[in-house]
């Protein structure tokens, strides 16, 4: 199995997050990896692939991801049925830090407990 191959999966997130001026080659075994994430979360999403199928410190791939927007973890579309909670769970792996997310977002909410699906929140770097 090629290196490329093994890694497939890693690339085909990277088209799914649309990651901009991507790049990749194989050398000498080694997998080459760069392009540019629209947020930090993204970047982590593809770092958390690699190391799924790679190990801490995969010697098979080398990867220069950088962010597009550092002044955000992320931007959020809100679905039906979330909550700030919810949001927080996912982004934080803390419901609690939904707090967070209220006051990064008080230019569109005013209510944590009062959301609607199609805004667009602000989920900041903490």
């Amino acid at each position: 199995m090629s290196v490329k191959a093994k890694y497939q999966s890693v690339l085909d997130l990277g088209e799914k997050l649309a990651i901009k001026d991507g790049d990749v080659t194989e050398e000498s075994g080694v997998l080459k990896i760069k392009g540019q994430a629209a947020t930090q979360y993204e970047k982590n999403l593809i770092w958390d692939k690699i190391k799924e199928i790679g190990g801490d410190s995969p010697a098979d791939v080398k990867a220069n991801i950088t962010v597009a927007d550092e002044s955000v973890y992320h931007r959020h579309t809100v679905q039906g049925g979330e909550s700030l909670s919810k949001i927080a769970k996912h982004y934080y792996g803390d419901p609690m830090k939904y707090k967070q997310i209220f006051e990064a977002n008080t230019n569109l909410l005013k209510n944590p407990d009062v959301i609607h699906p199609d805004q667009v929140l602000v989920i900041p770097n903490l």
